[in-house]
């Protein structure tokens, strides 16, 4: 049977390549789900079975964007203690989260699912670490509204078996033990983890944090990754508070504590990495560890300013994250490709910090690279899978900009004309194809309000 095409013609380009190279007029043909060709002025005359063109006057074409951390369960407890400091932070939202059940997260995960989706995210990943006795099947939820999405995505299983009477700052009720939580992962894992090339759907091990993890799960939950073939995430070196409490309670800092666990290598991600010294970014650049950066949590959340420049001089594999949306309200990545350029001049160097191609590459082929993707995704080359974005720059909001990537960077949140995941349309026009957006609405406002009276009644 013929293999039916869509030609995007007449727009800039940002392939993100190895070379970046750009085109101020190109085409894309996709094939089926794959990059046939990319190239520079109309696609080629006599292409065949062609069922799609795509007029791209006035557009930018990127590759989709890459999400590389978050926590979709949150999008409930949105604009919840908005002044804390991330220990305070959890204190307070714990025995709120400690509530949650299937129709929740099912709710929470479709609502951020679309948000990233409408906004130019074609692979994203959920870091779902609570699981509240009794809870139901949450990591199915998580999946299937991912599904019914239609974007690419990892679930990190996450766990925790540390409650506050072992020393932890989750309430005891929603903690798994060590077995149970490892028993979970690897069925996780046996039921919906897919290896293959163009995968919709992939796991990762994920305990939470090493404050709500003990080292025992740590370790065994390294080896059950790396037994399976699948990756491995957590939180690291987000506060200078993390790094005490491993001081105090591991004798070494974050890192050297990840590295004597099995925790560094090039199958490892971790979320934020802002307080890292030299020694720890060698050890990340010598192992191949990934970062996660999460620029708009680390400010709401009074963190600090990851040394993003210092990681990508070294070598260290560096994507974009949302993180959860009760530290960052917004739940898309646009902001994150905005932020992760202005808050980086804010640091040691300056203007010289990051371009606006670099963020762009952070929020596309780098975020591949963190999740292990790279040789399918975030770049537009010929024999990848069509994930791509069209991004309208013609509108008031961008149109007195010349630099396309300037504009989609450091302007506001440009609409995107057309979205497509595996070569299929997720978004047409600014609205998603896939799901109601305004049932969506209605839905994690009710499943908001429903979790608030819960906990309220305790």
């Amino acid at each position: 049977m013929a293999t039916s095409r869509i030609v995007i013609e007449n727009c800039a380009i940002a392939t993100v390549d190895a070379h970046d190279t750009e085109y101020a007029s190109g085409h894309v043909v996709v094939a089926g789900n794959r990059i046939e060709s990319v190239g520079a002025g109309p696609a080629p005359s006599g292409t065949a079975e062609v069922v799609r063109r795509v007029d791209g006057t006035g557009h930018l074409l990127t590759p989709g964007l890459v999400n590389t951390h978050h926590h979709f369960y949150q999008w409930i407890t949105r604009g919840l203690a908005t002044d804390h400091n991330l220990f305070d932070w959890l204190v307070a939202l714990y025995p709120t989260w400690a509530r949650i059940d299937e129709p929740m997260v099912r709710a929470a995960a479709g609502g951020s699912l679309a948000m990233m989706a409408r906004g130019g995210v074609t692979t994203a990943m959920d870091h779902h670490y609570v699981h509240p006795r009794g809870s139901g099947d949450l990591s199915g939820a998580i999946i299937g509204a991912a599904a019914r999405t239609g974007i690419r995505f990892t679930l990190a299983r996450g766990s925790m078996d540390l409650g506050v009477s072992d020393g932890g700052l989750p309430p005891d009720f929603a903690v798994e033990s060590l077995d149970g939580a490892l028993a979970a992962t690897e069925e996780t894992i046996d039921a919906h983890h897919d290896a293959s090339f163009g995968a919709m759907t992939r796991i990762a091990v994920a305990p939470c944090s090493p404050f709500s993890v003990s080292t025992e799960l740590m370790r065994r939950g390294a080896e059950l990754a790396r037994r399976k073939g699948v990756r491995l995430h957590t939180h690291g070196s987000e506060t200078v508070e993390e790094e005490r409490f491993c001081k105090e309670r591991f004798g070494m800092g974050p890192t050297e504590y990840f590295e004597s666990t099995g925790w560094l290598g090039s199958d490892v991600w971790m979320a934020h990495c802002v307080h890292m010294n030299d020694s720890d970014i060698a050890a990340f650049a010598r192992t191949g560890t990934g970062v996660a950066h999460c620029p708009s949590s680390n400010a709401r959340l009074a963190a600090g300013i990851a040394r993003v420049p210092d990681l990508l001089a070294a070598g260290v594999p560096v994507g974009l994250g949302v993180d959860g949306t009760a530290s960052n309200e917004s739940g898309e990545l646009h902001t994150e490709l905005r932020n992760t350029l202005l808050v980086n001049r804010l640091g040691a160097h300056g203007e010289r910090a990051m371009t606006a191609r670099q963020a762009l590459r952070l929020g596309t082929y780098g975020g591949a690279q963190v999740l292990g993707r790279a040789e399918e995704i975030g770049s537009i080359e010929a024999g990848k899978l069509a994930d791509l974005v069209l991004w309208r720059m013609d509108t008031l909001a961008h149109a007195s900009i010349a630099d396309p990537v300037a504009a989609l960077v450091l302007g506001a949140a440009a609409p995107v004309t057309l979205s497509l995941v595996d070569g299929r349309a997720v978004v047409e026009d600014n609205h998603l194809t896939t799901v109601d957006e305004d049932g969506l609405a209605r839905a994690t406002r009710s499943e908001a309000r429903r979790l608030a009276r819960i906990a309220a009644d305790g």
